[in-house]
């Protein structure tokens, strides 16, 4: 089983956003962003790319699948 390493919270601490804010710039929930965090949420392909995009780097950067 696969499972997917997330750096959205380093990434969103080191420009120092709230989750809230994030989570508005990329039109989504708190909640969603608080999931994704916790490894609780796998996001869509645009949520991946808009997250991305706020932070200027790659999906890649943000996301890694790993063997279970």
């Amino acid at each position: 089983m696969m499972a997917l390493i997330t750096k959205v919270k380093e990434y969103r601490e080191k420009a120092k956003y709230k989750q809230s804010e994030l989570a508005e710039m990329v039109n989504a929930r708190r909640e969603t962003i608080v999931h994704l965090e916790n490894g609780k949420y796998n996001p869509s392909l645009k949520l991946a790319m808009d997250i991305a995009k706020v932070f200027d780097v790659s999906v890649e950067d943000l996301f890694e699948f790993t063997e279970d």
